[in-house]
């Protein structure tokens, strides 16, 4: 890390958008402090840094916070351009691409990804589950496409689309253990299966994926916390 820079990380381990900044700085190469956030008793300094959305992620760089996960990953990767490698290519056309399917995987994946765990009906998960594995289809053709024949969105070497991607990993595992249906499947997609092992295997991506297992079993408790709820308010 550059002489003098000093980076807080504000998070809470299970959220996939604290997930992503840790990927960023992991592949950067950056050293970081990680603040764990008590999500149902807020610190003030999480508050007085975000006031505006009261949510993790934060990162603060010299006491300056900077919020939203690809705020910060973009953030992180022009306020360190001379430290690990680029996220984000030099060209403005592959980097308003880039942007764009980011984009994409928050309004589409994450959105129907949510849906499909949470849904308040099992016609809701279902819809959701469909609307998920449609997202992944088209995601399959961006990735033919932005890899140019390499292993990653971004080519050669991972980028914000796979960071941003990547950062769902452990959660979307954890849905394949849970409901036993396998996501990353390698014969109706191919080629994210086969990024999603590869990209498991980075070391950045070691560093700061949560385990599977751990993931599972948080999962159990919020839906079993979900359903404790439910039941006292219908009584």
């Amino acid at each position: 890390m550059a002489g003098g820079d000093d980076l807080k990380l504000l998070g809470a381990w299970p959220s996939p958008f604290v997930i992503r900044v840790k990927l960023a700085l992991s592949f950067k190469g950056l050293g970081y402090e990680n603040i764990e956030e008590d999500l149902a008793s807020k610190s003030e300094l999480l508050l007085s840094s975000n006031p505006v959305h009261k949510k993790v992620p934060v990162l603060l760089h010299n006491g300056k916070p900077i919020c939203e996960s690809m705020v910060i990953v973009q953030y992180i990767d022009e306020a360190f351009a001379g430290t690990g490698p680029s996220l984000l290519s030099s060209d403005p056309h592959e980097r308003a691409i880039a942007r764009f399917w980011a984009a994409y995987i928050d309004d589409k994946l994450v959105t129907s990804w949510v849906q499909s765990f949470r849904g308040k009906t099992e016609e809701d998960k279902s819809e959701g589950t469909k609307q998920m594995f449609a997202a992944l289809d088209t995601l399959e053709g961006a990735l033919r496409e932005c890899s140019k024949g390499e292993g990653y969105f971004g080519g050669e070497s991972v980028g914000l689309v796979d960071v941003s991607l990547g950062s769902l990993l452990s959660w979307l595992n954890a849905t394949e253990v849970m409901s036993g249906t396998k996501i990353f499947d390698p014969i109706k997609t191919p080629l994210l299966a086969a990024w999603a092992e590869r990209f498991r295997e980075l070391d950045g991506a070691k560093a700061a994926l949560p385990e599977t297992d751990r993931m599972v079993e948080f999962a159990k408790k919020r839906l079993a916390q979900a359903a404790a709820a439910a039941t006292a308010s219908d009584n």
